[in-house]
């Protein structure tokens, strides 16, 4: 019986290659640390009409509290992952207000989060944006 070594050369070299490609994606994945932000005190910088207004807003593990231009909104948050969540109106006032919104943060680092919104079940039309951590 002849054993030939050349296909298991050719396999070892194959499946090292495949392991060190799957290393060097991983590691070079940015780390998400959504858990750090569920809670806490932030703030939301937006262009409206060509200016630039904030948005501040206070979030538990159930409820959000915004306040924006002289306003106050609290709305129901239900995380769906580490990642994303809904947020509905806790007291809606118009057909717009009803519509719950779908929260997904993209991108953590020690000063807040990237995060991508939309209206839930209208995935076509997303808009980005980048909260703060204050306090």
């Amino acid at each position: 019986m002849i054993i030939h070594l050349r296909p298991m050369k050719t396999v070892l070299k194959i499946l090292f290659y495949f392991f060190t490609s799957i290393l060097i994606i991983y590691c070079s994945l940015p780390e998400k640390k959504c858990t750090l932000y569920k809670k806490g005190s932030f703030e939301f910088k937006t262009k409206i009409n060509n200016e630039f207004v904030i948005s501040k807003f206070i979030r538990n593990d159930s409820l959000e509290i915004e306040y924006f231009q002289n306003k106050i909104d609290t709305s129901f948050v239900r995380w769906v992952s580490d990642c994303e969540f809904i947020l509905t109106k806790k007291n809606p006032e118009s057909m717009e207000d009803k519509k719950a919104i779908s929260m997904k943060i993209l991108s953590t680092d020690e000063k807040g989060y990237n995060f991508e919104f939309s209206i839930v079940g209208n995935k076509d039309t997303f808009f980005r944006g980048r909260a703060n951590k204050i306090n």
